[in-house]
């Protein structure tokens, strides 16, 4: 479909962390430093990693808890240096198949969520079953990207 795509992920581990009560900009802003001191050496073998992308962010309904994610870089998927945050963890993501709605701009948590509905609206239109209790937000360029910006929202296929 031109409106979406559907993928295929193999599983991966990814390191998160957890921020609640608070807005997902917020959540975002403060996830997003907490994993990146985490790839800066903040974990047991004080070892850089590199930064990845996506950026995701889980976002449940009707929830003020959201998981903010950097994949873990390929060469050290298989023993990823665990975090000395304790608000910071190792998660290995299942293989999935995803539907994947991609837009450009600045996304803020209006725009992620406005994108989420009109992902959602399509799939339910086409019969498409999926998850609909949450999605992700995923994306891919620093805050300094000013053109040609990726993002995109992410349902997960039943």
């Amino acid at each position: 479909a031109k409106d979406y795509e559907l993928r295929q992920y193999e599983t991966a581990k990814w390191v998160s962390t957890v921020i609640r009560g608070e807005t997902q900009k917020e959540a975002m802003h403060q996830g997003f430093w907490k994993l990146f001191h985490y790839i800066q050496g903040k974990n047991e073998k004080e070892m850089k990693i590199d930064m990845t992308v996506p950026v995701t962010c889980l976002v449940k309904s009707g929830c003020t808890d959201f998981k903010i994610s950097f994949f873990v870089p390929f060469e050290h998927q298989d023993c990823p240096p665990q975090p000395t945050d304790s608000n910071v963890f190792i998660e290995e993501r299942k293989a999935a198949a995803l539907f994947v709605r991609s837009f450009g701009g600045f996304a803020s948590p209006e725009k992620y969520a406005e994108e989420a509905d009109t992902l959602a609206r399509t799939l339910r239109n086409r019969g498409q079953p999926f998850h609909e209790d949450f999605f992700y937000t995923a994306g891919y360029d620093s805050p300094f990207k000013l053109f040609n910006r990726h993002n995109e929202v992410w349902y997960f296929k039943k």
